[in-house]
């Protein structure tokens, strides 16, 4: 895609980020969305491992190198063992902020210091780099529509597609979409022994939480 450099939960967040103003809903969305991303990002690198449906680091000491995963991997090392579904939701907010963070020093996201009601500090967020970002978009649409085989994609490709479209980010209608979602599920998890449970685990839960209503 666009920039290599991205990861999976910093390509996931500006995908559900709309170009023209924040999607209504974002805070519902983007939190769980973005938490997906990071732990299949980390389980691609070995850093967590599925044991009957639980998460489980890797190692005591296993870094991943990056701000957010590394944050994520140190809250789970933290608390009581938890299946790969709790962890799409469980404080999920704490890796949508470090992401953000990430995207505002590389300019794709725009921090902007505001006051409500003139007296309380606030930030909101803007894009910084919307042409990138709807390129972004439009390589996932190729991805989800074709015409490449699913079996010549990369497997981060094919996992930020799957992602992307179990949040509701891409219109997909009929057998033959569903079909095409289901192979990018499956190809996004061959990347590692055991990721094809941990991509299907964490893909239910984001489709899950689209669907739940937004007071929950």
């Amino acid at each position: 895609m666009s920039d290599g450099r991205l990861s999976l939960p910093a390509r996931l967040c500006l995908l559900g980020w709309d170009a023209a103003r924040p999607p209504s809903g974002a805070t519902v969305r983007l939190p769980g969305l973005v938490r997906a991303g990071a732990l299949v990002e980390l389980a691609r690198k070995g850093l967590l491992r599925d044991e009957d449906g639980i998460a489980v680091p890797a190692g005591p000491d296993a870094v991943a190198g990056d701000a957010v995963l590394d944050g994520l991997l140190e809250l789970v090392h933290e608390s009581c063992p938890h299946p790969w579904r709790t962890w799409v939701t469980l404080r999920s907010r704490v890796t949508l902020d470090a992401v953000r963070e990430q995207l505002v020093a590389g300019g794709y996201l725009r921090a902007e210091k505001k006051r409500v009601l003139g007296v309380f500090p606030s930030v909101e967020y803007a894009l910084g780099r919307a042409a990138a970002v709807e390129a972004l978009r439009e390589e996932v649409r190729q991805v989800l529509r074709g015409p490449l085989p699913v079996a010549a994609l990369a497997e981060r490709d094919a996992a930020v597609a799957a992602l992307a479209a179990a949040a509701g980010l891409f219109a997909q209608e009929g057998a033959a979409a569903g079909r095409r979602v289901g192979e990018l599920t499956e190809r996004a998890g061959e990347a590692a022994p055991g990721l094809g449970r941990i991509v299907r685990e964490v893909r239910a839960a984001v489709a899950e939480a689209v669907r739940a209503p937004a007071s929950l």
